[in-house]
Formats: structure tokens, C-alpha cells, sequence
């Protein structure tokens, strides 16, 4: 099974424990809890009676600490299995920051530049109709010529390197054309940073994606993709790294069954596509029971 929360009418959340084996058709919706405080949904799930629980032998699940809490109280003998791509999103998010982190620092750069620049091309005019006698007798100045900023081997901007880099750091470099590969030069060239960041993530990638790896093999690739991270300089895959340590058990068991929440997110993806075929909620009891009737 699996276990996610998806929002309604207002961006009001539910918690939704849904079926694999529904592949997002009737029979995948198990329940459908109002809100997402772990006592509620605990309290709903324990109505269905415990030889029908004790069926569910895995449940995948986000790094949300309610959802665990709840797997944990109603399916204690169940498997929990983090999903292998939210933390793979984490790892992005980490690129991510970096990343508009220097664009912001270069956009400023530029700005800077850019004002600098100008004043001085006041000054040179100033300079200009001072000593020379033509510019006081009506004759035009020089126009101030329009600021060139720097530009690197392909032609963009140092903020243009780093806004037009941002899908190349979500792939594995396997992926990339041509264009991307020079981009990506130029990009690790200029932000060492940046090219340590991506290494930590595809490496991560690797792991997961190993198909011959076993939850031991695994465990101790882990550890040290761990040391890695905390020798970095990167404030958010040191978090990232201390994240997956303290809940190892459940990363590793991705392992076990290969299971991810892909299948929860895309129901929640064709609940938010039913929500917008009606333009909208007006009736919200009448929206779940027609939801239940089309999913459960």
C-alpha cells in the first residue's frame, strides 16, 4: 500500500491510503481520512479490523514524520519503505539552492557593474564638455554606450549559465546533448561547488538505481555516500545526509521490493485532474463520494 495526503476544496488536506494493485484504477483508494494529524488517522484506520490489516506486508510513504507514526501504530508488522525518489528530490532541492544562490550573487555582481559603468561614462562626458569648447557651443555628446557584460564561451551570462543550467543538474550526465555538455563545462569549471553538488547527487542516483544491489550492499554504499556528504562544504546535503541516517531501516528497504509512492502520486495527480475537470469543489462530500465511487 501506500500512504500520502492530497488537498481538496480550500487546499484542504486529506490523508489517502491507496492500493498498488489498483494501478490508479477502481479498487485503488482504500481510505479517505479528513486532515493529516496522525491520532485522526490512526483513530479511522484501527476501525478496520486487524486480520484485514494484517494483510498489508508494505507501506511506501514521503519522509513526512505523521505518515511514519501512523504506519507505524496501525501496520506495525509491515514493511516501511521510504520513497527512493523524494529523496532524490532532496537532493536536488540542495543543487537547487546552490545554484540560485550564486545567480543571485551574480545578478548583483552584474548590477554593480552596471552602475559602475554608467558612472563612469558620466564622468567621461563631464570630462568632455568641460575641455573640450565644441560641446558648449550646441553640439551633441557622445552618446553613453550600453553596458556589455561578461560572457563565457557559449555565449550566455554568468546568471544565463546558471538559469539555463538548472534542468541539466536534475539528469544523470548520460542524458545530456551536446549543448548541455559544454554548458556543464562551463558551469563545473566556474562553480567547483557546483560540480561537487551534482556528484553527490548522481551518486546517490546510482545507488537506487543499482539493479544487482542487495539491502546490505546498499548499506554500505550509504555509508559512504554519507562521509562524502559531510566533507562537503554543503550545509543542505549534510542535513540530507544526517536525514537518511536516522531512518536508514526504512531507506534501505526499498531494496527488499523496489517499491516507490510513484503509484500515490500519480492518483494524487488524477485527483487534482477530476478536482479540475469540475472547475472547482462546491459540494465536498458529494466530490468524495464521487471520488470513492470512481477509485474505491
Amino acid at each position: 500500500m501506500s500512504i500520502d495526503e492530497t488537498s481538496t476544496k480550500d487546499g484542504e488536506l486529506f490523508t489517502i491510503l491507496s492500493n498498488k494493485e489498483g494501478h490508479c484504477k477502481k479498487g485503488s483508494i482504500a481510505a479517505i481520512i479528513r486532515g493529516t494529524r496522525a491520532e485522526d488517522v490512526v483513530d479511522a484506520l484501527q476501525k478496520v479490523p486487524e486480520l484485514v490489516r494484517k494483510q498489508v506486508g508494505e507501506v511506501t510513504l514521503d519522509f513526512s514524520s505523521s505518515m511514519a507514526a501512523i504506519v507505524e501504530t496501525v501496520f506495525p508488522w509491515a514493511y516501511r519503505t521510504l520513497d527512493r525518489f523524494h529523496m532524490q528530490s532532496m537532493a536536488i532541492d540542495a543543487i537547487r539552492n546552490l545554484r540560485m544562490k550564486h545567480k543571485r550573487e551574480a545578478m548583483a555582481e552584474e548590477a554593480a557593474a552596471r552602475k559602475r559603468y554608467r558612472q563612469d561614462q558620466i564622468k567621461k562626458r563631464e570630462h568632455m564638455k568641460k575641455k573640450y569648447k565644441i560641446y558648449r557651443e550646441g553640439h551633441p555628446l557622445p552618446q553613453i554606450k550600453a553596458y556589455i557584460p561578461e560572457r563565457v564561451e557559449n555565449g550566455d551570462t554568468i546568471p544565463e549559465l546558471l538559469e539555463r543550467s538548472a534542468y541539466l543538474l536534475t539528469m544523470s550526465s548520460e542524458k545530456w546533448t551536446e549543448n548541455q555538455k559544454k554548458r556543464a563545462q562551463i558551469l563545473f569549471r566556474r562553480f567547483p561547488d557546483i560540480k561537487n553538488a551534482y556528484s553527490l547527487s548522481h551518486s546517490l542516483r546510482v545507488i537506487f538505481n543499482n539493479r544487482n544491489a542487495t539491502k546490505e550492499s546498499a548499506r554500505s554504499s550509504l555509508s559512504q555516500w554519507y562521509e562524502k556528504a559531510e566533507k562537503s562544504r554543503n550545509e543542505d546535503f549534510r542535513v540530507l545526509s544526517q536525514t537518511l541516517q536516522s531512518r536508514e531501516d526504512d531507506v534501505l528497504n526499498y531494496f527488499l521490493f523496489r517499491s516507490t509512492n510513484a503509484s500515490a502520486e500519480a492518483l494524487n495527480t488524477k485527483i487534482k485532474a477530476f478536482r479540475a475537470q469540475l472547475r472547482g469543489i462546491i459540494d465536498l462530500k458529494f466530490f468524495l463520494f464521487r471520488l470513492t465511487r470512481i477509485y474505491a
